[in-house]
């Protein structure tokens, strides 16, 4: 999920413990490592029996007896004492010049743009502080949960919105619920079941490079659901597992072996990870806000978990089928075959041991979890009710303990920034604003006489080409969502039709860049792929996600009766 989601996640399964003395060698130097085999008429391949290991790995040689080796020292003329000077430290408050031009966009809007006859005052100046508070989320003059608490703030001191209205979203339960979900995507981590589930896949399918990023792949997909954190997939389960199989391949993070294994792993499962999302309701906290909005636009979706996952079910399963195969053509690794990987995965669950009762608790909650959101609406159970039940039970049995929710700041900082956006977002739509705006762009497209069909695909390409301006999926749904949906009903685009497609599509771009989402700077982070290749390979699987989703989407929506 976002940027501002990011996990402290262990990424490495096992450690090296050869450090070697500089004055004291008690074992001779090694002339070439132990268990590396090399096939002169074979590509590399995965040879190393430490893959997954959690023991330390120690080198010696038995065919020599040891001997004492003295070091030379050489005479060196005194040297004068140099004190070095700690590093500045980082500056404290607002950074100058995001705050300065975040701010002026504000006051630009509130005082030089003329206000339209059909605006109120009020609806007038909240616009310009939700537009110095989407600025500042780009800029980042502040930690974005501080600048939206600015923005709350100034709602209130300039008289704009009361009180108990700029926090009234505080109460809202899709943000509980994503709250929640941080908590169980924590559990998942801590008991190590997404660990284990992952690896089995490894074990099945991993005997060949591609067939590694397909069990990957479908790994994820089958998480997704009960874990509803993209990030927390990514740097909790899937990058850890990936910088094993690419360390025992001997493919190194910023180092030419890279290319070996790395790259394409992290590259193959970072695009796909968006279509994993979207492929239901509950992989990922941005499409339950999505949801939410389009309610309080008047669109109510029956049987949400059911809808979304039957529209998106076909364009999501073929995307993610064609996405290792396609990276695997445009960004080849250098190791074709992993023979050992199976092998390495059996081990590595022989040394996790059977699933314990943590493990099992765990599996129970997701799957009742899972069963309620599907089934909640017939039983009159809300989504939220759902996952409080589900944390109730973790809590009760160990599974988490009140430290752990404590301990998630990434949860209690997205409760505040994001009721934030969420409430003025809302306001904005009371106080008439994207209604104003929402005719004004339809009026515009029916200018050029531009049919329903073709004003969906410019407002979807629009909707998904700004996102190059934010970090953040979640704030980019808090910011444009409501507003885009609302150019889409007044352009004549049937409602559930253009309000799933702007989610499906708020998924997608999370792979664009470096910096589009939580998940994209974890696996940017890993050190496998370079920054020109990210931005290169996120163009071209945009299109190709673009492609695939209108090509077998438009066919299966109709098909489903969406317009």
């Amino acid at each position: 999920m976002e940027s501002f989601a990011l996990h402290s996640l262990s990424t490495s399964s096992f450690s090296l413990s050869t450090r070697a003395s500089l004055f004291r060698r008690s074992n001779p130097i090694l002339k070439s490592p132990p268990f590396i085999s090399k096939s002169p008429n074979s590509s590399p391949a995965l040879r190393s029996p430490a893959f997954f290991a959690s023991e330390p790995i120690s080198f010696s040689s038995p065919s020599k007896p040891n001997k004492t080796h003295f070091p030379i020292q050489a005479f060196q003329s005194p040297q004068p004492k140099t004190t070095l000077k700690p590093p500045p430290e980082p500056p404290l408050g607002a950074k100058p010049i995001p705050f300065i031009i975040s701010v002026a966009i504000g006051l630009v809007v509130r005082f030089l743009v003329p206000k339209p006859v059909e605006v109120s005052p009020q609806a007038w100046q909240l616009l310009a502080i939700f537009l110095s508070t989407i600025a500042g989320l780009v800029l980042s003059p502040l930690p974005v949960g501080a600048w939206a608490f600015l923005g709350l703030t100034s709602s209130i001191v300039t008289g704009t919105l009361p009180f108990t209205t700029a926090f009234s979203a505080f109460t809202n339960e899709v943000i509980w619920l994503i709250v929640i979900s941080f908590f169980f995507a924590r559990g998942f981590v801590k008991t190590g079941l997404g660990d284990r589930i992952a690896t089995y896949f490894v074990k099945w399918l991993g005997k060949s490079t591609l067939g590694l990023s397909y069990g990957l792949t479908i790994s994820e997909a089958l998480i997704a659901p009960a874990m509803p954190s993209t990030t927390a997939r990514a740097g909790g389960v899937f990058l850890p597992i990936i910088k094993s199989l690419s360390l025992s391949a001997g493919s190194k993070p910023d180092h030419p072996s890279k290319g070996k294994l790395g790259s394409y792993l992290i590259m193959s499962q970072f695009q796909s990870a968006g279509n994993s999302s979207a492929l239901f309701l509950t992989a990922a906290a941005q499409n339950l806000l999505c949801l939410k909005l389009a309610e309080e636009l008047g669109l109510i979706i029956s049987s949400p978990w059911v809808s979304w996952f039957k529209a998106a079910s076909l364009p999501a399963i073929v995307s993610l089928l064609a996405t290792p195969l396609v990276l695997y053509k445009l960004y080849p690794p250098e190791t074709k075959d992993t023979p050992d990987a199976p092998a390495m995965a059996t081990k590595k669950l022989e040394h996790m041991g059977p699933v314990t009762k943590h493990e099992f608790i765990m599996v129970g909650t997701m799957l009742l979890a899972v069963s309620l959101w599907v089934f909640g609406d017939a039983l009159g159970i809300a989504s939220v009710v759902t996952a409080m039940i589900g944390l109730s039970i973790l809590l009760l049995l160990g599974v988490l303990d009140w430290d752990d929710c404590l301990s998630e700041k990434s949860a209690w900082d997205t409760l505040a920034w994001f009721s934030v956006l969420v409430g003025m977002a809302g306001q904005l739509t009371n106080l008439g604003i994207v209604n104003w705006m929402s005719n004004s762009v339809a009026n515009t497209l029916q200018s050029y006489s531009l049919s329903w069909p073709a004003a969906f695909c410019v407002l979807q390409a629009a909707y998904f080409s700004i996102h190059y301006l934010f970090a953040s999926q979640t704030g980019h749904v808090g910011a444009l969502y409501s507003a885009f949906l609302a150019m889409h009903l007044a352009a004549g685009v049937p409602g559930v039709l253009a309000a799933l497609a702007l989610a499906y599509n708020t998924n997608l771009f999370g792979a664009l860049t470096h910096y589009s989402s939580g998940q994209a700077a974890v696996y940017y982070g890993a050190g496998y792929v370079d920054l020109p290749d990210v931005f290169k390979l996120g163009f071209v699987m945009a299109i190709i996600n673009a492609v695939i989703w209108a090509v077998v989407g438009s066919f299966w929506w109709k098909f489903l009766g969406l317009y």
